[in-house]
């Protein structure tokens, strides 16, 4: 039975379904059914961060030019540029027993490519979620739906998987930011 979370919830992935080794991301979104006909993409990425919340070199940023990190354990299955149909629009994979002792958290971002080109924002999204499953049962695990109105945002943090001692920890965020994909390889690669 999945589990779903509100915005700032957490989940001890370690404890709550101990032998996780390969966890399934889902993303997906719809656009407003008054906003069908436009062009909308909207680009995963996962920054795969150390103790001082940067990534160790730029291979451990992950998205649709970069589809697997160094140490083996995330891969991106690419891009979806319409978010047609239903389910999970972009998919990652990662086993939690290759993420590198070096990296604490991996953080999932949703951007839209080209919003300044195209006057969008998360404004014109509806039924965005995020959610975990166990690749070896297929099971869903978790999932975290966006309640909240982004009429300006343009990128989120939907979550975080991060070690806590022997733990990994999912928390969703939520988070909303106008800003672009190059802004978070800004922050998280100085």
């Amino acid at each position: 039975m999945s589990i779903d979370l509100d915005r700032g919830g957490i989940l001890n992935l370690t404890r709550e379904f101990p032998g996780l080794r390969y966890a399934g991301i889902g993303l997906g979104w719809d656009l407003n059914p008054d906003r069908a006909e436009e062009a909308f993409d909207l680009d995963a990425s996962v920054f795969m961060l150390g103790a001082d919340r940067q990534i160790p070199n730029e291979l451990f940023f992950v998205f649709y030019n970069n589809l697997k990190s160094p140490d083996g354990a995330i891969e991106h299955f690419g891009d979806s540029r319409t978010g047609e149909g239903s389910g999970d629009d972009e998919s990652i994979e990662i086993d939690l027993s290759r993420v590198s002792p070096d990296i604490e958290e991996i953080l999932f971002v949703v951007t839209i490519h080209d919003s300044e080109v195209r006057n969008q924002n998360f404004g014109r999204i509806q039924n965005a979620f995020i959610r975990i499953y166990d690749i070896s049962t297929n099971i869903e695990i978790l999932r975290y739906n966006l309640q909240e109105q982004f009429s300006q945002e343009t990128a989120i943090e939907f979550g975080k998987l991060y070690r806590q001692s022997d733990a990994w920890v999912f928390q969703a965020l939520g988070c909303g930011y106008s800003d672009r994909l190059q802004s978070f390889v800004d922050r998280y690669a100085s």
